[in-house]
């Protein structure tokens, strides 16, 4: 008797836990009897007859997410791999058909998605793959939603998150890339260098600009300054020309003097001998003397040389009004 209690009271805890089941949030489970569908069950507490009705599958309605990658190949025969994210869930309503009509939802999607992305690649160049991913992926959506609509599935959204082509071809568009950017650099430097050359050409040409004015200014004060100093040896008996030379050996001594205050200078003037700036007055005195009569000599004949030509005028004018009063 004991044995026969203790029997049913097992089997009596078994069928009362056999019959209750709980569903998670954001899932759906299918019930069947005998094999046959029976209902679908929502989040919560659930009750089925124990060893007649049972639990065929759960149904995740949580969006979910499927990478797919696929390698085809460009309009300028440029192989290149696509991770192609799809973002799809189960619609409530239509979980019957999720679970029924469709064995396996991600090779399905998968399927989908290759056919697509290899049908609209190759009608692109490689830059316009990368342009035009968004496009790529709107196609792709718009395939897998006429598409899964029917098996109770819809697209959430699809993107393209990476393209990837053959490693030599990444390499030469690095290349591109680097050799275009090496050009702006060297545009950007020559500019620099033109503005940097046309600047230094400015500089320079005002700086000789103000050492030519400082330069005349300097030797128009020295002519100043040795006409006073011509003027001031006139007084004292001195004529001009011995004035001149007078103050050219001045300056001889002075530049003597300059340079040798200068410790490192290496310059030696040929001839320096004591009787140097004797000579050099002395010559200086008859060059000036020599030009003086030079000068006066051509100022002579060039004075008889006009009044010839005076005279020559004047005959021509006397002969002119003879000849008026014979006629």
């Amino acid at each position: 008797m004991d044995v026969f209690l203790i029997v049913f009271l097992v089997f009596g805890l078994f069928v009362l836990f056999s019959s209750f089941f709980t569903v998670k949030q954001q899932t759906a489970v299918i019930v069947e009897r005998f094999g046959k569908f029976l209902s679908i069950r929502q989040s919560g507490l659930q009750l089925k007859i124990p060893m007649i009705d049972r639990i065929a599958g759960r149904v995740n309605l949580k969006i979910q997410q499927l990478d797919v990658i696929i390698e085809t190949k460009t309009k300028d025969n440029v192989f290149v791999k696509l991770k192609v994210s799809v973002q799809f869930m189960v619609v409530k309503d239509t979980v019957y058909d999720a679970f029924y009509k469709l064995e396996y939802p991600h090779d399905q999607i998968t399927s989908y998605v290759f056919d697509v992305v290899r049908a609209e690649v190759p009608k692109l160049i490689l830059d316009d793959v990368f342009e035009r991913k968004d496009d790529i992926a709107i196609a792709v959506k718009r395939e897998l939603n006429e598409a899964m609509t029917t098996y109770g599935y819809t697209i959430i959204n699809t993107l393209v998150t990476d393209i990837d082509p053959d490693i030599q071809v990444k390499n030469a568009m690095n290349r591109i890339n680097a050799a275009d950017r090496e050009k702006t650099v060297a545009e950007f430097e020559a500019e620099a260098s033109r503005i940097r050359i046309v600047a230094k050409a400015k500089a320079e040409a005002e700086s000789k600009r103000l050492q030519g004015q400082g330069i005349a200014d300097q030797r128009r004060e020295i002519a100043k300054g040795l006409v006073e100093s011509v003027d001031v040896l006139n007084r004292v008996g001195i004529n001009s020309q011995e004035a001149s030379a007078l103050i050219v050996v001045t300056q001889h001594y002075d530049t003597l003097q300059a340079i040798g205050a200068d410790t490192n200078s290496n310059l030696i003037l040929l001839p320096n001998s004591p009787q140097a700036g004797s000579d050099m007055l002395n010559n200086m005195v008859a060059s000036f003397t020599a030009s003086n009569l030079v000068g006066e000599s051509m100022k002579s004949g060039l004075r008889k040389v006009n009044s010839k030509k005076k005279n020559l005028l004047n005959d021509k004018n006397l002969e002119d009004e003879t000849t008026e009063s014979e006629s």
